[in-house]
């Protein structure tokens, strides 16, 4: 590569991997181990549910819908981390020890906590609820506040922040970033 880019978020994440490519794979490992929390809690979430929010009665489908939804998210979540402010953020050097002390990956799997979560209060509680209400079924098949859809999202998010962490080179493009909330040194401030 002959010119380089002068920040992270206008190249995506450089190194083993793209932003994206480290967001679909930890999208799709994430909602695989998010599916099997899922399935074991009641197969006819994975079988008939899923489907059922496209019209479809098909089983196996909704396991290529499911992994689908999560490939999209982890390449949602690649963008959103990839961009400055919160590639900054993640990299900060801070003053509370136990955060200075996490590593990068840790930041990300964190990262990825917090995501799931968000997608888990947007998603399944809100836009499902919605949607059913719109359709007209007063009564939606899969509680949308359900502790085991609040458990597979946040296992989803862990996953799929360490994953993106390993598969993308975040030591290097973090070192460029500058945080969005760094104080200026004393010495450079104007009184």
């Amino acid at each position: 590569m002959s010119e380089e880019m002068s920040t992270a978020s206008e190249a995506g994440l450089r190194g083993r991997g793209s932003w994206a490519l480290g967001g679909a794979i930890g999208g799709v490992v994430g909602s695989l181990l998010f599916g099997i929390v899922l399935w074991t809690a009641d197969p006819a979430i994975i079988t008939e549910t899923i489907p059922a929010i496209y019209g479809l009665e098909v089983g196996a489908v909704g396991w290529g819908f499911h992994l689908l939804h999560g490939l999209i998210l982890g390449v949602v979540f690649g963008f959103l981390v990839s961009r400055s402010p919160v590639l900054g953020t993640l990299g900060a050097d801070v003053h509370t020890q136990a955060i200075a002390d996490m590593g990068l990956t840790l930041r990300f799997a964190l990262a990825g906590v917090v995501y799931g979560l968000a997608v888990w209060a947007v998603l399944p509680i809100v836009v499902a609820s919605v949607w059913a209400a719109v359709g007209g079924d007063s009564a939606p098949g899969f509680p949308a506040m359900a502790p085991v859809s609040l458990i597979g999202h946040l296992l989803y998010g862990l996953l799929l922040g360490t994953l993106f962490s390993l598969f993308v080179d975040v030591e290097t493009v973090t070192a460029d970033e500058e945080a969005p909330f760094e104080e200026e040194p004393e010495d450079s401030r104007r009184d």
